[in-house]
């Protein structure tokens, strides 16, 4: 289904076509840069907020981010990158397993609570939000939180608005927390393990002091990825190696650590193919049994999380494949 694409370029302008609309009772389809969900089988007009963008202010010592929600996420990294900084929460970029070709915006991060393998450590992006502003379905403008956690009173409504998808407003401008980015990465490889002997070996690591900031399993090989200083991250290494004895174990350093973990974060191994892609959350200790069933319908699957995120490719009905994950 197709219809007219509206591009408004102010949050007054988007309020008014939203009023417009809701006393029209006419759908809109709401869209980012159009590159996490498809909606052109839905009714209604495509409404996307590209021209609403632009960064309202940065200050790199308090830590804080404002911008409209059509500002391009790749801005935005490289505006922190070039202060030491980061979005903590690491959002994936899903063109590519998606076949998207649009620009991913900083307000469909939020829409969609993207959150990259770095969530098990640092909290999904709703943890990260600060304020926001957005229109809601009669055209209201509404405004909710602040620029620092301490301001932020009353109803967090960034809580209901990350994960929404749209479908309780439009998203105008975000106001998020950011983090000094680690100077220093490494990765410990596990090769020729199982799914429950990933998730053990996740389990045993992420109850140890020493901050592992990304675990995830693919291809019969786990990956558990370690950061911070020189000194600490050496000190972590050891102890690591030192606690997975038992198990012959390699280190990835810097750049290579780096490119393997853009590609778990943006599940490039799963790009390319024609089965469908399921995103299935599990508690981790229950993922090696819904592995095993995902498998015998006859696809590939890879963990993230620490096993709590199961990325699934393959046959299977919505019936069959939800028989297995709740089996």
């Amino acid at each position: 289904m197709t219809g007219t694409v509206l591009a408004p370029a102010s949050e007054a302008e988007l309020a008014a076509l939203i009023a417009e609309r809701h006393r029209a009772r006419a759908p809109l389809r709401i869209a980012g840069g159009g590159t996490r969900v498809q909606t052109a089988h839905l009714p209604g007009d495509s409404l996307t907020v590209r021209g609403i963008a632009g960064v309202v202010t940065y200050s790199p010592g308090e830590m804080t981010l404002i911008a409209r929600a059509g500002t391009p996420l790749d801005d935005i990294r490289l505006l922190l990158a070039a202060e030491g900084q980061a979005l903590a929460f690491e959002p994936p970029d899903m063109r590519g397993v998606l076949g998207g070709t649009g620009v991913p915006t900083i307000g469909g991060v939020v829409a969609a609570n993207a959150s990259g393998p770095r969530r098990l450590a640092a909290g999904a992006c709703r943890d990260h939000l600060l304020g926001l502003r957005f229109v809601d379905g009669q055209g209201r403008i509404i405004r909710n939180g602040g620029r620092v956690m301490k301001n932020v009173t009353g109803l967090d409504l960034g809580k209901l608005m990350a994960g929404a998808h749209g479908t309780l407003g439009v998203l105008t401008e975000l106001a998020l927390k950011t983090l000094p980015s680690l100077p220093e990465r490494a990765t410990l490889v596990f090769a020729g393990v199982t799914a429950a002997q990933a998730v053990a070996i996740f389990s045993a690591a992420l109850a140890t002091p020493f901050e592992v900031s990304g675990a995830a399993w693919r291809d019969g090989t786990a990956f558990l990825r370690i950061e911070g200083l020189g000194p600490q991250l050496a000190y972590r290494r050891a102890r690591l190696l030192a606690l997975f004895s038992d198990h012959r174990a390699e280190v990835l350093e810097a750049d290579a650590s780096d490119a393997l973990w853009s590609g778990l974060r943006d599940v490039t191994h799963f790009a390319g193919r024609d089965a469908p892609l399921w995103r299935v959350l599990v508690k981790p200790t229950e993922a090696p049994r819904a592995v095993a069933g995902l498998q015998a319908l006859g696809g590939t699957a890879s963990l993230d999380w620490g096993g709590g995120l199961i990325w699934y490719a393959g046959p299977g009905r919505v019936a069959a494949v939800r028989a297995v994950v709740r089996s």
